[in-house]
């Protein structure tokens, strides 16, 4: 995101450009993902903080990778420090999302850093056919990966999942860090 633009209306921006591309009304969309048509209308208006549930249910009623509701594609070169970026939380479990780096117009690979706090788990529902994910613990214990199939990684353990069935992150026994890429098929 633009550090220019405040995220609410990088997002705003977003959602009604993608709604516009899928020649989606405002009710046919909040239809979709499962959202109050008034909810859908003051995110467009650049009103509320939506949290990573709601982008997550706009991006796959839309058909887009989650990252499509961010502008613009990242410059040559990008430093983002620990502890800066934009974080998107989730209200279901204390989850927190960066989106560190959006893929080029011609890929679908983003890439994230996640951090988890231990006592939530984050329940991910199936991301569009194709979507791999891969996953590095950069610090901590999780368990992570489609549903019924989660595997448990130490620090510095790598681990690629399906990310387009059903899947969860949980941190054990302290705050995890993980470093999230989702690849795509175009």
């Amino acid at each position: 995101m633009s550090d220019s633009v405040p995220p609410n209306i990088v997002i705003a921006r977003a959602i009604e450009r993608e709604r516009s591309v899928a020649h989606l009304s405002l009710s046919a969309l909040a239809a979709r993902a499962g959202l109050a048509k008034s909810t859908l209308s003051q995110l467009e208006a650049g009103k509320g903080n939506p949290n990573v549930e709601t982008l997550w249910a706009i991006a796959m009623a839309l058909g887009v990778p989650f990252s499509a509701l961010f502008e613009g594609v990242s410059d040559s070169s990008a430093l983002i420090r620990a502890g800066q970026g934009t974080s998107i939380a989730a209200d279901e479990a204390d989850f927190t999302a960066v989106l560190l780096d959006k893929s080029p117009a011609d890929r679908r690979r983003d890439l994230y850093r996640i951090s988890l706090t231990p006592g939530s788990v984050r329940s991910a529902d199936a991301h569009p056919r194709g979507t791999i994910e891969h996953a590095f613990v950069a610090h901590g214990r999780v368990r992570i990966g489609p549903r019924s199939q989660e595997t448990e990684l130490d620090t510095g353990d790598y681990f690629r999942f399906a990310g387009d069935v059903a899947h969860s992150y949980e941190a054990l026994g302290g705050p995890a860090l993980i470093l999230l890429v989702m690849d795509a098929l175009r």
